[in-house]
């Protein structure tokens, strides 16, 4: 029995493809496309041949569809996060540079605490291994300051925590190669 689309049904199937397409966000960007296509297709296929509700009640929600194909590229158990990995890279500097530019600032409230008026050179050691040396230069109360730039261990540790957090090391394919060679075959 064929059935008739309606505009109303095909929203509902689009809503279904991108949904899954928003979990797949960390295949390739060509097999995300090849998959829209192919359940968008089946999805129309079923709909015309058994009707939209029944298509969609049969193919499950999105989240287990996404993880399906998830576990078909890279195997079951955890894998990598794109999107980990950039909320860490993006997020963690901006915390950082807000923690030690209020540690600067409060060393230099500090000095004009002890003395409205202070004229002169002062320094700050900084936050010991994560940031350099910081100089203030006050004259009558008002001043800069200079210094205060990340340490190569700061940045280091930015890096290896946007790894740590994404978990980028499974996209390495000898990963890859290694844990599908390492789970058992079933017979």
């Amino acid at each position: 029995m064929s059935h008739a689309l309606s505009p109303l049904d095909r929203l509902r199937i689009e809503r279904v493809v991108w949904a899954l397409d928003q979990q797949l966000y960390d295949l390739p960007r060509s097999s995300r496309i090849a998959i829209r296509r192919e359940v968008r297709t089946n999805l129309l296929t079923a709909s015309a041949d058994l009707g939209t509700a029944v298509a969609l009640r049969r193919i499950g929600g999105s989240r287990q569809l996404a993880e399906g194909y998830l576990s078909a590229e890279y195997g079951e158990g955890p894998r990598h996060s794109w999107n980990a990995a950039a909320c860490f890279a993006a997020l963690v500097p901006l915390v950082l540079i807000s923690l030690l530019s209020e540690a600067a600032n409060a060393y230099q409230q500090g000095i004009l605490a002890a003395d409205p008026q202070a004229t002169g050179t002062f320094g700050w050691h900084g936050i010991s291994y994560l940031q350099s040396a910081v100089t203030f230069t006050l004259d009558h109360g008002r001043g800069t300051q200079s210094g205060g730039a990340w340490t190569p261990l700061t940045y280091g540790l930015w890096v290896a925590g946007t790894i740590a957090c994404g978990r980028l090391w499974r996209t390495l394919p000898w990963w890859r190669n290694r844990r599908r060679t390492v789970q058992p075959a079933t017979d």
